[in-house]
């Protein structure tokens, strides 16, 4: 009888590749790089059925530095990839990074298809609020009035929310957390690796060179209890150092659906898997009001049809009502001409 041994327990490293990790001294990059493998290994994913996807940029050099397979593609197209990755096989695991110039400029239109449709897979979008790779242009989530290289007298345009644009788009997960939190991060991860639908998760990450610190007022260990509030599934909607903080939704006829401060007592619960986004969507926007804290955490996780099986279940149905086919029967139905 021949003894079985248990294999022996990935660790970070056995997720770590060999290729030597080229980001910018003290970019926020380097922590979600550390965050992601250490909860590859906690959990004892796949690498063998794991795939990383990504566009151009900073965020997009992710897959070199996974001892998984990857795709590095081209700018704004790594949703496209994804979705005949996951198509093709469905049994695959598939991370799309991305970062908010990626995804919300150029590759905007296909992101949105990407979440409305709900492929089962995990979107990592780092926002920065700037274009690192190009040396600092501003980018769809810079504020109005960002002076940089490309906007010299400041910038006029009204910047995307990414987590509003996802809610619009339908998403059924959506998320935010920090680079610099990395218990929070690992939290997120999970949640958005449960679930069954595309998650997207929106990662604050500091620019050191462009963009040093645009988000330190709000998450900085040392303002943070007070600054932010976690966004957690069936607990009220608290906040502060000592708890004593919380917010609630209200409905009048004079200011419409919004979120106020009360005592933490008042506070509603969070529910984010609700019928309606409007909530979320309302959280998602009220960091504009430096009375109110920023929300991390879970927005939104709801059910809903995956666009993969879908299309497989047409595809198996098709077969077995027409049998399978051959290509170059397919080729040469109908109409031909030949070209001398």
């Amino acid at each position: 009888m021949v003894d079985v041994i248990d294999p022996k327990p990935l660790t970070k490293k056995d997720y770590a590749s060999d290729q030597e990790v080229r980001w910018c001294p003290g970019c926020g990059d380097y922590a979600i790089l550390n965050a992601v493998q250490k909860f590859f290994a906690d959990t004892g994913r796949d690498r063998a059925n794991t795939v990383f996807v990504s566009g151009i940029g900073c965020s997009s050099r992710f897959p070199y530095y996974m001892e998984t397979y990857g795709f590095h593609t081209i700018h704004g197209r790594a949703a496209a990839v994804a979705t005949g990755l996951k198509v093709a096989n469905p049994g695959l695991e598939v991370w799309m990074v991305t970062g908010d110039g990626d995804a919300l400029s150029i590759g905007g239109n296909h992101t949105a298809h990407l979440l409305r449709r709900n492929l089962d897979l995990n979107v990592l979008l780092f926002n920065n609020e700037i274009y690192g790779l190009t040396k600092g242009q501003y980018s769809p989530t810079s504020p109005i009035g960002t002076v940089k290289k490309s906007t010299p007298m400041g910038s006029v345009d009204r910047p995307f929310e990414p987590v509003q644009f996802a809610l619009g788009a339908q998403a059924t997960f959506v998320a935010r957390t920090i680079d610099n939190d990395q218990a929070h991060m690992a939290k997120v991860l999970e949640a958005a690796a449960a679930h069954k639908g595309t998650s997207l998760v929106e990662i604050l990450q500091n620019c050191v060179i462009f963009n040093k610190d645009f988000y330190s007022a709000d998450v900085d260990k040392q303002v943070r209890a007070d600054r932010t509030i976690d966004l957690v599934p069936g607990r009220k909607l608290v906040y502060g150092k000592d708890g004593q903080l919380g917010l609630r939704f209200r409905l009048s006829a004079e200011q419409g659906f919004r979120v106020e401060r009360c005592a933490a007592a008042e506070a509603d619960v969070w529910n984010p898997a609700q019928p309606s986004a409007s909530a979320a969507f309302l959280l998602a926007g009220m960091h504009a009001d430096p009375e109110l804290p920023l929300p991390v955490g879970i927005f939104r996780a709801v059910a809903a049809p995956c666009y993969e099986d879908g299309v497989n279940a047409q595809v198996t149905d098709a077969i077995a009502k027409r049998k399978p086919g051959v290509l170059r029967d397919l080729v040469y139905a109908g109409e031909i001409w030949t070209v001398g």
